[in-house]
């Protein structure tokens, strides 16, 4: 059985470079994922128009979750895993029998308290903050990279 990934992030992707990046990772991730049970992946963006803050951001992002996903955030306190870490992490829920999981990137400042305290897990791509477009790019490759070291692409080199 296929573990499904999505995506969900606060803010609206537009055309540019780092569209292109996202696009061509997660085009390659379902091309590799597939044959190991991973994917495919689907992204969904939700935008607070009102500006009212992380509190309204959280209700968007919960109104789009994936019911019975696994909840991992991107926040600067998650763990910082490798990437044959993440794959492993990934292999395993899916060898668990999870169909979905859910990554989170929140918008600008973040993901609200209460809603990271759902998460399930939380994955750190370091001390430094990113920008929520380029977290997306990060997150795209990692992704691949983590379908590449279950099909034993030479793609990652240790």
């Amino acid at each position: 059985m296929a573990m499904r990934v999505h995506i969900l992030a606060v803010g609206r992707m537009r055309g540019g470079p780092e569209k292109q990046l996202i696009d061509d990772y997660l085009k390659r991730f379902d091309r590799t994922g597939r044959a190991h049970g991973l994917g495919p992946v689907q992204m969904t963006e939700v935008e607070d128009k009102s500006g009212q803050g992380m509190a309204r951001e959280a209700d968007l992002l919960r109104r789009a979750l994936v019911r019975g996903a696994t909840l991992v955030t991107l926040d600067e306190r998650g763990k910082l895993l490798s990437s044959p870490e993440l794959s492993a992490k990934l292999g395993a829920w899916r060898d668990e029998g999870r169909s979905d999981v859910v990554f989170l990137i929140g918008g600008a400042d973040g993901i609200d308290p209460s809603l990271r305290a759902e998460a399930d897990f939380s994955i750190s791509f370091g001390k430094m903050v990113w920008p929520h477009m380029l977290a997306r790019v990060m997150l795209a490759e990692q992704l691949y990279r983590a379908a590449t070291i279950q099909a034993g692409s030479p793609y990652h080199r240790v």
